[in-house]
């Protein structure tokens, strides 16, 4: 048998299935789109739902896709054992409705035998125990013995996921031969050794379960195929594991030639080497899916796998950054069957990096903080270490408990590893509990999945904003309806419409359909499932009806100026790749008829200098006219005009290309201007973060522009008239009232000063003396603490040694504030403690050092209370 790779296995098996009859689609984004049940796509079947359940109409009814797919139900095993891993690529094929179980099982046995060349002879079958149609085929039509194919129960060979559609599977299993076994007389197919493996999964879709147990035959019947690429791979290449074959191992030796160990030499290294290999597998290709690491959701599994890697590199012992090394180990790997990986190569690089770096230092604190607690069990004579606490420095600071618990055990102490469990179990429920209650679909049931698939909608908007079209479902926010009146909402849709429905970052066109009967407001445009498009509204005058001849407006003023922003994007993306660098992609944007958002990848805030370098060139860009070029081309041709992508979006093989005067080329789907000058201008009005390494740009064009000036003028009209000056001398009049002001508060504090020196007067008539001590403790009217303090000082020079408490009301607050020389500190005088000890009488509260100290207070009637405690407290102080 020839040991095929990887690449090559995943092509021959594309290539298999498109020759009978398939559509190869390229694998969907990591990111599940219409799913609220999935943080991750987890399977090959699982992105093509909405054609099983038959909500959407697939493109062709045979389809075939090597899907990538990520899992992390059993993280925690990762690396312990060669078997588990968290990214992996799931092989399909697919039929909706078409072929099932007779070709499902003849394309798979040809494919393994003849196309891969696997040994027929050690090759095994397994049904479902009551699936006697499968079981003859195998055994009838395939010429396979009887005692070759095994019978399962439902736990093991009969899929169903609640609700919905389900069925019995089909199993291969390969014999990897006795050095795989585990010796035991009766071991076969079924065992839990490594001897016989599970490689191909035929899934024979024909029931629906209505939840209750029982289960009634579908009219569309479907196959759903999954083979994982990996795992045949190490079946054909006879290697130990996943971790073996060709594209995994090359990852795997850099791994080892970084941290300088042997693969296979010393278990501990094997599992930090398996769990590096697999999760740099998992965030590059998240990573070129747009996730970026965060605290929550799919971003937060990221920084956990990202975190784990780094953590198991410092016990492998290497030093400094690797991550991103090792990633370019897996784009070299799997470029050729995910192109997306090259084009994204610098981004991809870079967020690894930065997070990398960002969690070396935060586990550098964890340690700090462990070392803390440490000290605190010893001095409480203490030995463990509470649950809570270990969970804290495992959710916040990325602390895997094995490390706790191996520092701990340095120093004969353990940790309430119980405690960790069910603080790890509350954040579990947590998590589950905000996890949206959907239908199969992962999607919150409407009114419009009650739609016929087969209705769908053109939109014709690039080059009308008026279109007669006839009306094909209407429906109520609850249900189907025929017609609707005067005052009602609804949805409307029609065959072809003008109406742009949001999408792309671009909000939805409003305005007006028309009937002979009514007037239908358009306030919101939708873009469903079945590329149907639904005009939100109310109708406003008379009645709509289904086959009504509707005429359809869009609000052309409203669109001119959404255009002029979203072109604005493009010249505002590529001025930031310019400014930035390349490393900069669009992570989100929203644009109206008044202002654009633009979110994009950069991981410091912008400087003043290159806001304005990006203004600029904006404006540059703008000014020049440039004419805008949009046509529609096969995909591959559009790659190479070096036209950009948007993060994670994935693409027919036909895509729109928006090319601005061979300076901004991008696929996009939105409406634009025909030539730059339409913007007019831009102006950034806003940069601020959102998010671990995304930042946001708000900006304003053309009407917005002009409002937003118009509103400046305004302003500074308004402020010029309360200053009495012009506009235009308002920079002088501001600058001569600052420097008055700031003559007048000289004279202000010269004359307080002055004040203060006359209330105080004879004061130093009132020294007392405590134990030996000279004290000063007297109240003074309206001076503030500034005051006291300049006082205190010249007290204590005419007193010589000696403590000073002096009290007052200034604005309607009370200022303490004690002073005590060196002498008297000398003798236990301290002024911190004094003043804490007096301020209450004041109702307030203060500190300070040991020769100077303040308080505030609210209640002035309790100064003479805090005057005569202060001689009281001194007392105690020195005794």
């Amino acid at each position: 048998m020839h040991q095929y790779g990887v690449n090559q296995l995943r092509k021959m098996f594309l290539e298999f299935f498109e020759s009978k009859g398939h559509l190869a689609m390229k694998s969907f984004s990591l990111v599940p789109h219409n799913d609220k049940s999935l943080l991750l796509i987890n399977s090959g079947m699982a992105p093509l739902k909405p054609y099983f359940t038959g909500q959407e109409i697939p493109p062709r009814r045979r389809v075939t896709t090597c899907q990538k797919c990520i899992r992390t139900g059993d993280i925690e095993n990762v690396g312990k054992t060669a078997r588990h891993g968290t990214f992996f690529e799931m092989l399909g094929n697919f039929s909706f409705g078409d072929y099932f179980k007779k070709e499902a099982i003849e394309w798979s046995w040809e494919f393994l035998t003849q196309v891969v060349g696997l040994n027929p002879d050690r090759l095994y079958p397994s049904v479902y125990e009551e699936d006697d149609e499968a079981f003859e085929i195998w055994n009838k039509q395939m010429g396979i013995p009887a005692e070759r194919i095994f019978k399962f129960g439902k736990g093991d060979n009969f899929w169903e996921h609640g609700s919905g559609p389900c069925g019995p599977c089909s199993e291969i299993y390969y014999d990897r031969g006795e050095k795989y076994g585990c010796g035991k007389p009766d071991c076969t197919v079924g065992c839990d050794c490594d001897r016989y493996m599970e490689i191909w999964n035929n899934v024979f879709t024909q029931f629906d379960n209505d939840g209750k147990g029982n289960y009634s035959e579908l009219e569309q019947k479907n196959i759903d195929t999954g083979m994982g690429l990996e795992r045949l791979a190490s079946a054909v290449q006879d290697v130990d594991s996943i971790f073996d074959v060709d594209t995994i191992k090359a990852l795997r030796d850099h791994v080892c030639s970084l941290a300088g160990k042997e693969y296979g030499a010393k278990y501990q290294d094997d599992v930090s080497i398996r769990v590096i290999t697999d999760h740099v597998r998992s965030v590059t290709f998240m990573i070129s899916d747009g996730i970026m690491p965060s605290n929550e959701g799919r971003g937060y599994v990221l920084r956990r796998l990202l975190r784990r890697a780094c953590r198991h590199g410092r016990l492998l012992g290497i030093e400094g950054s690797f991550l991103p090394k090792l990633a370019e180990t897996v784009i070299a790997g799997s470029k050729d069957g995910y192109p997306e990986l090259e084009e994204k190569k610098d981004f991809i690089l870079k967020v690894i990096a930065k997070e990398e770096e960002q969690f070396n230092k935060t586990i550098d604190q964890g340690l700090g903080i462990l070392s803390d607690l440490i000290k605190e069990l010893e001095g409480k004579g203490e030995s463990t270490l509470s649950g809570d606490l270990a969970f804290k420095l495992y959710d916040t600071y990325g602390f895997p408990l094995d490390l706790t618990k191996e520092i701990l055990e340095e120093k004969k102490m353990d940790v309430d590893e119980e405690g960790f469990r069910a603080a790890m179990e509350v954040q579990r429920k947590t998590a589950r509990d905000a996890r949206e209650v959907t239908n199969y679909m992962g999607a919150d049931v409407t009114v419009y999945e009650s739609i016929d698939p087969s209705v769908t909608s053109t939109f014709v908007g690039y080059d009308h904003l008026s279109r007669e079209s006839e009306i094909t479902v209407l429906t109520t926010e609850t249900e189907l309806a025929d017609a609707l009146s005067e005052g009602e909402t609804g949805t409307v849709f029609v065959k072809e419409t003008p109406f742009y429905a949001t999408s792309g970052g671009q909000e939805a066109d409003t305005g007006i359909i028309r009937t002979p009967d009514g007037e239908f407001q358009v306030e919101d445009t939708i873009k469903l499932l079945g590329g149907k498009i639904g005009h939100v509204g109310r109708v406003v005058r008379g009645m709509v009806k289904t086959g009504d001849l509707a005429s359809l407006e869009v609000d052309a003023e409203k669109r001119a100026l959404s255009a002029r922003n979203h072109s604005a994007t493009h010249l505002l993306q590529k001025a930031l790749r310019t400014v930035l660098g390349t490393h900069v992609e669009q992570a989100g944007s929203s644009v109206n008829e008044d202002r654009l958002r633009f979110d994009f990848t950069h991981f410091s805030a912008l400087t003043a200098e290159e806001l304005e370098q990006v203004e600029n060139l904006v404006n540059e860009s703008i000014a020049g006219a440039l004419p805008v070029d949009i046509r529609n081309m096969p995909i591959e041709e559009a790659r190479k005009t070096g036209a950009q992508a948007l993060f994670g979006e994935k693409y027919g093989d036909v895509v729109r290309v928006v090319n601005m005067g061979d300076y901004s080329i991008e696929f996009c789907g939105g409406t634009h201007v025909r030539n730059t000058s339409e913007i007019m201008a831009m102006k950034i009005v806003s940069e601020t973060g959102v998010a671990a390494g995304v930042r946001r740009i708000e900006a304003l064009t053309s009407k917005g522009l002009l409002k937003y000036y118009a509103g400046l003028e305004e302003k500074m009209r308004e402020a010029a008239k309360l200053l009495k000056a012009s506009p235009e001398n308002l920079g002088d009049k501001i600058s001569h009232m600052l420097a008055e002001n700031k003559a007048l508060h000289a004279e202000v504090e010269g004359l307080k000063s002055k004040m203060a020196k006359d209330a105080a007067g004879d004061i130093l008539d009132q020294v007392q003396e405590v134990s030996g001590v000279k004290l000063l403790a007297a109240q003074l009217e309206e001076v503030d603490m500034n005051g006291l303090r300049d006082l205190g000082d010249q007290f204590r020079e005419k007193l010589g040694e000696g403590v000073i408490v002096l009290a007052s009301v200034s604005g309607g607050k009370v200022c303490l504030m004690v002073t005590a020389t060196e002498g008297a500190m000398k003798q236990g005088a301290h002024a911190g403690n004094l003043i804490k000890a007096v301020a209450g009488c004041v109702g307030g509260g203060g500190g300070g050092r040991p020769n100077m100290a303040q308080a505030g207070g609210k209640n002035p009637a309790g100064i003479p209370e805090a005057l005569e405690k202060a001689a009281k407290v001194l007392e105690e102080q020195l005794a």
